[in-house]
């Protein structure tokens, strides 16, 4: 692949490993992070490296340019959309103060990067952008609305956008995974904290179970992977000529996918709503 694939999220879990493989296979990595701490990690491990923080449209602007200063041959060959939380909770006990934090970064930073990202692969005549969305892009689950929403919202970004870039050099694909190893749940454990009043909600006995799973350590439910999976797609998409619309990860997407295509909405209601939390 001719140029540089930029990567934000590279502080840990799917963004750091994918980012240190494809380093480590001879692709050349624009990493970002939004802590100054993680980019001065990165930059010691020898990645070219940015702060870039997708809640701040300033800081998308500026880690945009500095992406195009740095990339190899003038070029941003491949963008992963990457760097997300997850926002914990009843729907009625998020605020729309939260709900607007949750898309700022998962949903408005991507797109405005995805943006910036086109126009420049417009001018090259070629490029390929990836979302890493979720099984709850696919399906919702209870206690996890804002996600859910967020993950929703970015599916149907990139099936609009396939849909408009048919005729160019560009594609379009989406990373659905399950549950992967990583610090998803320790970062969406102190977004929780920090947003959920939990003693006065109505919800607060079902709470006590949602922070348990966020608190365990390690795998926290069946068939997780580790990141490599994940990483095993995008090198999919690279060496891809036409790259897919879609690539599952991990068997509850895979099931799930195939559920909600099957079963009437009534049904699997019933199967999902079994987890309360």
């Amino acid at each position: 692949m001719q140029g540089s694939i930029l990567i934000t999220g590279c502080s840990s879990g799917i963004g750091e490993y994918v980012a240190k493989q494809l380093k480590a296979d001879g692709f050349h990595v624009l990493a970002t992070a939004r802590h100054d701490e993680d980019v001065k990690r990165l930059t010691l491990a020898g990645f070219t490296a940015y702060k870039l923080d997708l809640d701040d449209s300033e800081s998308v602007i500026a880690g945009f340019a500095w992406a195009l200063k740095n990339a190899q041959h003038n070029q941003i060959a491949l963008l992963f959309n990457n760097g997300a939380y997850g926002q914990a909770g009843a729907l009625e006990d998020i605020s729309r103060e939260w709900l607007e934090k949750q898309f700022s970064t998962n949903v408005f930073g991507w797109h405005q990067l995805t943006n910036l990202c086109i126009k420049h692969m417009r001018e090259i005549g070629h490029g390929k952008i990836v979302y890493n969305s979720s099984v709850l892009g696919i399906v919702s689950m209870p206690f996890r609305g804002a996600y859910n929403a967020s993950k929703y919202a970015i599916e149907g970004l990139a099936d609009t956008l396939r849909l408009e870039l048919r005729d160019s050099n560009i594609s379009i694909s989406l990373i659905e995974p399950g549950p992967i190893t990583s610090q998803f749940r320790k970062n969406a454990l102190i977004q929780m904290q920090k947003s959920i009043n939990v003693e006065d909600s109505v919800h607060h006995v079902l709470y006590q179970k949602t922070l348990a799973r966020l608190e365990k350590e390690g795998p926290a439910v069946p068939f997780t992977l580790p990141p490599s999976a994940v990483y095993k797609r995008i090198t999919k998409i690279i060496n891809s000529k036409k790259p897919k619309p879609r690539y599952y990860v991990t068997f509850p997407t895979y099931l799930f996918g195939t559920l909600k295509r099957l079963l009437p909405a009534a049904w699997l209601d019933t199967i999902i709503g079994a987890s309360k939390a």
